[in-house]
């Protein structure tokens, strides 16, 4: 395979890369067991220490046809201005988690999409790609 093919099928890779460290780091000190948002505040905590670029419940509008819908949409973090990044602590990573992820890539304008599930004895990694 080419490097321009895997970069294509791969983007923003180091920068997933290093979401995907800070998340091992986090289940590495904390286990499994918690609710989302210790994981999200010990994610702000790694992401503020390696000087990782981040927005936490970054705001979102739907725009349908010529309206913006009066609900919005929160993504858990957008982190390098370019990675949804939506954090769960749960037994498994369901269908509607993903559509969850795909429907903010499509709001967002962001291409690359993480799911990390704190919820299991090791952690559980989906990336999603638009």
């Amino acid at each position: 395979m080419s490097d321009k093919i895997k970069l294509e099928y791969f983007p923003f890779k180091e920068e997933t890369n290093q979401i995907i460290k800070a998340g091992i780091e986090v289940h590495k000190n904390l286990g499994n067991g918690f609710l989302e948002i210790v994981y999200k505040d010990a994610l702000e905590y790694e992401f503020y220490t390696k000087d990782i670029f981040y927005e936490r419940e970054k705001k979102y509008e739907i725009k349908y046809k010529k309206a913006i819908l009066p609900h919005k949409f929160y993504a858990d973090f957008v982190v390098f201005n370019s990675v949804i990044l939506e954090v769960k602590a749960k037994d498994g990573i369901p269908p509607e988690d993903l559509a969850q992820t795909i429907n903010y890539l499509k709001c967002s304008g962001c291409k690359v999409g993480l799911i990390l599930n704190f919820g299991k004895v090791k952690i559980e990694i989906k990336r999603v790609v638009l």
